[in-house]
């Protein structure tokens, strides 16, 4: 599906219209005050499925304590996981981290801007291989987010089943050349105090489940037992969570699987049953 490109005119008229509204739903955060790329691309890992308000304190400390992608390569998992915990989606940190080693291996210590560069990096994807370069290098490059989505299907009055490919060509036809951060700063303000989900009744393409309960909760409930503790035995995370509907024991297999926890047979455990904790170097 593709769709008739907006005027030359309408082009205008949108630009003039996202930045005229700009100072009044204007926000303030601080990854918005840095051109800085690794600090950018915490951002936009963090901002990843999470209300920004809830992701300032734990980029502050997160930046504070890890200011470079050497610092992030060399921590362990569990200081990692410990100082993300309360963002969710564990393995987003884990996939931060993974992006810092190959940062420091393969470019230098340097987050590269190129996007076909960054998407070879874990964790970075269609969107945010874009995000980060408009954010940090005003580079001319259109990045689409839920917010940008709806912004552009409202005010040209497109179908929500439009393909992401069209929306992507649609965002960079409209792109102001030379004005990418503003830009994209601009418009994700415009979605989140104006077209909004609610007053557009535009749908996200996905939803997520409630949480409390879910494969989700219980793989995070792990995972904050193990960091709250050295070891813990198999046995144990059972009498805790036998109640879980998915498959404690499958759970338990994908997050060894992933890299997130390790098991091994204890020997100062009597009943000689299975011991996880977070994995080590």
């Amino acid at each position: 599906m593709d769709i008739d490109y907006p005027s030359s005119l309408s082009i205008e008229a949108f630009h003039r219209k996202i930045f005229s509204s700009w100072p009044a739903c204007r926000r303030s955060f601080p990854w918005r005050e840095t051109c800085d790329r690794y600090w950018v691309m915490v951002s936009e890992c963090m901002l990843q499925q999470t209300q920004a308000e809830r992701v300032v304190p734990k980029y502050c400390a997160w930046i504070e304590r890890f200011p470079n992608p050497g610092d992030l390569a060399e921590a362990s998992l569990r200081e990692v996981l410990s100082l993300w915990s309360g963002l969710g989606y564990n393995s987003r940190a884990q996939r931060l981290q993974l992006a810092a080693v190959q940062v420091m291996d393969k470019f230098n210590g340097e987050v590269p801007s190129s996007p076909s560069l960054l998407k070879t990096l874990p964790g970075i994807g269609e969107y945010s291989c874009r995000s980060i370069p408009a954010f940090a290098d005003n580079f001319d490059v259109a990045a689409v987010d839920t917010n940008i989505r709806r912004i552009l299907i409202s005010e040209f009055s497109l179908p929500e089943t439009l393909p992401p490919a069209a929306l992507q060509r649609l965002a960079e036809a409209v792109l102001p050349v030379g004005r990418s951060r503003d830009w994209h700063n601009a418009l994700m303000d415009y979605g989140s105090m104006v077209v909004t989900g609610r007053s557009s009744g535009i749908r996200p393409l996905s939803r997520q489940s409630a949480f409390k309960g879910s494969r989700r909760w219980y793989r995070a409930q792990i995972v904050r037992e193990l960091l709250n503790t050295p070891v813990m035995t198999v046995a144990e995370l059972e009498d805790k969570y036998g109640e879980c509907r998915w498959g404690l024991d499958d759970i338990i297999r994908n997050l060894v699987a992933e890299g997130l926890v390790e098991s091994f047979v204890s020997d100062h455990d009597s009943t000689g049953g299975m011991v996880l904790r977070i994995r080590e170097r």
